[in-house]
């Protein structure tokens, strides 16, 4: 049975049984920052397991993409070594959300392995919580296996914990029975950990709800969590020893062997190492974590999940090369993959050239440090004593300059019997980042830090009133100068002004602060930026323009509507832009950091390579039609599960609050807590100014919208015409214009250099009848009129291979310089010197010798008159 009739059957089969089939999630878990990568079927249902959100279903079925591979669940270092360890899996799981529980779980489990897998029962037993006499009663009386295959284990590995506290439950797995020709025993005992009795299910009881003390207390709604490996149930179902050879991979491995001109071994479980089998099942096993990874938007980086990503991928590539491939090879594998898993995840065929794309240009990036990497460890391994430790400086070198990641530097230095100092490493990433805090404390910043957070804590809250007005009453609550709360700010000084509430938005998101003005009776404070230190504390900066503004007055708080106007312009068209360029270039690309002002916007986003001329046209004209649509602004608010739901873009890793803003604007849904037109129409005109690189993977588009655009436009319009008229053409003719002076001006230099080179060629034979023979030794000495000295030194090399063997001393004088170059032949050297040559006829000229160029002290007439006798 292949790995797509397997999720077929497990999908069904709880179908059938009352369960709603939920499609996959993505493996960057959306609002759970604490969580590296999807790494279980449950991830996708944490809130419900914590009572956090409600769904139309009780009952669940998935199969759901997971990696692990940093973090806690990192099984990097084991992929390929062992037949059950991979970076990339899948998790077939059936859940209940208070429904049902062990007493239909452990039963619709048994059916599934036994009737609708068709495993024998003889070679499956079971393992439930010691003390769980529950579970271990449903196994033997409701089930009807004997009491010798029920093992009671105690420890985490039989029960389970979402974290410290929260929900949690004892566990319940199945394991298959390989045989006795496999090593190994059952689980519980001490050679428990060898491959004859493999896991294949999981069943997790959440039935209690543990406190910060740790006593356990039952929940009102047990749930049901369980999860069951794909890869190793194609490996039983296909009667192979390890997951590596089963349809899941071996299109993979066999495509890979064939591009590397080696023979892949399958592992019979009896312990014969071949490694170029382990780089083989390494690169089937990376290649799939990190096509499905760059899939959901991952793109290579030196941090998060994209360092990560580039870790596995470096991996693979470092294995390609232990086959012989030198070159550029994971990308060729892309399509092996859509064809072998396309069908079950549309997500790969859909972005299949992005794919290749991004991971070719990975290849390439890191090729250039690879080899330089490998000759520096090398060498620093040479000095090692056998099974001797690599000091963590030089891991730290390898990984800084080289790009090396540590686990990559731990798989050589293992490979040829070496350790790492993984402390020393630490160390001195430890001490990089304490530079990096050391420098943020330094400036003040933590100091200011405390001030704001103990001003929203003794004031409250700032109310923001900014979405449905520009002008508002207020009270001024505190005002801060130098980093210090005061009770007033008079004529002329600076400062800030804390209010209860303000129609000011406060820098944040990427869109500027507003300006404008805060009024009251006798005074005026101007408002040159608003910003936003904590997510409800809106802090006003500028200063008092007249009168003298004291602590607890009313004011009048006016927003500068002009400007703000600009800013939702430029904040609604970078949404617009956003959506174009998923559009165009992928649904890889995701936003990296945005600046929205008033007078432009700067967007960054992740894509690997620089857009075409004919991409940034599409992307514009995009943007462009959406304005002309003319579509409605429709803002939601709703909480952030309901609006990934509906489809909205959040930046991931991003902690929201229980509520969210949702701003549609035409076919773009993004979580947005900025200001916005009216209607797209409102923006008027975008035009994309530039884009480039800010930094590996990510690139910036910069552009104007509404007025700015067309002053943009009507700029570059007047210089078209100035440029016309310069050069007597029409302005729509005047780049055909600017093409015809170029041209022509390449024909006069083409020119110029050939009548150059006959005159240095009738000088050059000029110059060698003046060569004369003294004490046997060809000499030549002149002054030329050519001053530059690299001019010399190109006339000298010409010289010396008409003459052959000869003594050359050229000069000449221009402006206020004298140059001087001499040339001696090798065989020469012992009789004449050039060093001793120049500083001779140097001290004759009266200039300063050094490196061939030589300037005058008091160039005069006379000092010619000298060079001429000189010479």
């Amino acid at each position: 049975m292949n790995g797509e009739e397997i999720r077929r059957r497990f999908v069904s089969f709880f179908s059938e049984r009352g369960h709603t089939p939920v499609v996959s999630s993505g493996l960057i878990p959306r609002n759970d920052p604490t969580l590296l990568f999807t790494n279980a079927g449950m991830t996708q249902f944490k809130g419900l397991f914590l009572g956090e959100e409600k769904r139309e279903y009780v009952r669940a079925v998935t199969c759901q993409k997971c990696v692990r591979a940093g973090g806690k669940h990192n099984d990097l270092e084991n992929v390929g070594r062992t037949a059950r360890h991979h970076t990339f899996f899948e998790m077939l799981g059936n859940f209940s959300f208070g429904d049902y529980f062990k007493e239909a779980a452990i039963p619709l489990a048994w059916e599934f392995v036994t009737g609708w897998l068709g495993l024998d029962p003889e070679r499956l037993l079971v393992t439930v919580y010691v003390d769980d006499d529950e579970a271990a009663s449903i196994w033997q009386e409701k089930v009807g296996l004997p009491a010798s295959k029920v093992i009671r284990i105690a420890g985490s590995d039989n029960f389970w914990s979402m974290g410290p506290t929260g929900p949690c439950g004892p566990c319940s797995e199945i394991f298959y029975d390989h045989g006795p020709e496999v090593a190994g025993g059952p689980p519980g005992s001490e050679t428990a950990d060898g491959d004859r009795f493999v896991e294949i299910w999981n069943l997790v009881f959440m039935q209690y709800d543990r406190s910060e003390s740790g006593s356990l207390t039952p929940l009102p709604k047990p749930c049901i969590d369980t999860g069951a490996g794909l890869e190793r149930i194609a490996a039983i179902l296909q009667g192979k020893h390890s997951n590596f050879d089963t349809d899941l991979f071996q299109p993979l491995i066999q495509a890979a062997a064939t591009l590397a001109g080696v023979e892949y071994r399958p592992d019979r479980g009896d312990g014969v190492v071949h490694p170029p089998s382990i780089s083989l099942r390494v690169i089937a096993d990376h290649l799939r974590a990190v096509s499905f990874l760059i899939a959901d938007g991952v793109l290579p980086s030196n941090e998060g999940r994209g360092y990560v990503l580039r870790r596995i991928m470096r991996r693979a590539m470092r294995h390609g090369r232990m086959l012989g491939l030198e070159r550029s090879f994971l990308h060729q594998l892309v399509p092996v993959l859509v064809r072998t898993m396309g069908e079950s995840y549309p997500e790969l065929v859909a972005q299949a050239r992005t794919l290749a794309m991004v991971i070719e240009t990975e290849e390439r990036r890191f090729a250039a440090t690879l080899g330089s990497g490998l000759k520096i460890l090398e060498g620093a391994i040479a000095s090692l004593a056998p099974g001797g430790i690599l000091n963590g400086e030089m891991v730290f070198t390898l990984y800084d300059t080289y790009g090396f990641p540590v686990d990559l530097t731990a798989d050589i230095l293992r490979d040829r019997g070496f350790g790492l100092d993984l402390e020393g490493f630490e160390r001195r990433m430890g001490e990089q980042r304490a530079r990096a805090r050391a420098a943020w404390a330094g400036s003040g910043d933590e100091r200011i830090s405390g001030l704001y957070h103990d001003l929203r804590g003794n004031l409250g809250a700032t109310e923001f009133l900014g979405y449905v007005t520009e002008s508002a009453e207020g009270v001024v609550l505190a005002l801060l100068r130098g980093g210090a709360v005061v009770g007033r700010l008079a004529t002329g000084e600076e400062g800030m002004v804390v209010a209860n509430q303000t129609p000011f938005y406060g820098e944040s998101g990427g869109q500027v602060g507003d300006v404008g003005n805060i009024l009251g009776e006798g005074f005026r404070f101007e408002v040159s930026d608003t910003q936003r230190p904590l997510p409800d504390l809106v802090v006003h900066i500028g200063r008092v323009v007249t009168g003298e503004l004291v602590s607890g007055v009313a004011v009048r708080l006016e927003v500068d509507g002009m400007k703000r106007a600009a800013i939702r312009r430029h904040h609604s068209t970078t949404h617009l832009l956003h959506h174009a360029l998923h559009g165009v270039l992928g649904q890889h690309v995701k936003q990296a950091g945005s600046m929205v002002s008033g007078e432009r916007l700067r967007f960054d986003f992740s894509h690997f390579q620089g857009m075409t001329v004919e991409e940034l046209a599409e992307v514009e004209a995009r943007v462009n039609r959406a304005i002309l649509a003319n579509h409605p602004q429709e803002t939601t608010v709703t909480t952030p599960t309901e609006a990934v739901a509906l489809g909205a873009r959040a930046l991931f890793g991003e902690k929201y609050g229980d509520e969210v803003r949702v701003v549609r604007l035409g076919e773009s849904l993004e979580l947005c807590g900025g200001t916005h037109v009216t209607r797209t129409g409102d923006i008027g005109l975008f035009r994309l100014l530039s884009e480039g690189a800010v930094g590996a993977g990510v690139r910036r588009i910069e552009g104007v919208s509404g007025e700015q655009a067309r002053q943009s436009y009507l700029t570059e319009s007047k210089l078209l015409r100035e440029l016309g008229q310069v050069l007597k053409v029409p302005p729509l003719e005047a780049v055909s214009g600017v093409m015809r002076l170029l041209a022509r001006q390449r024909e006069l230099e083409h020119s110029l250099g050939k009548a150059k080179a006959a005159a240095s060629g009738n000088l050059v034979e000029d110059l060698v009848g003046g060569a004369v023979m003294v004490a046997g030794v060809t000499l030549l000495t002149a002054r030329v009129a050519e001053g530059d000295p690299k001019g010399l030194r190109d006339l000298l090399d010409r010289l010396r291979d008409r003459l052959g063997s000869s003594v050359i001393l050229l000069g000449a004088v221009e402006g206020e310089k004298v140059a001087l170059v001499a040339g001696v032949s090798p065989e020469l050297t012992k009789r004449v010197k050039a060093g001793e040559l120049m500083r001779f006829v140097s001290a004759l000229v009266g200039v300063v010798f050094g490196d061939g160029t030589h300037v005058a002290r008091e160039l005069t007439t006379e000092r010619g008159k000298q060079f001429n006798d000189a010479q």
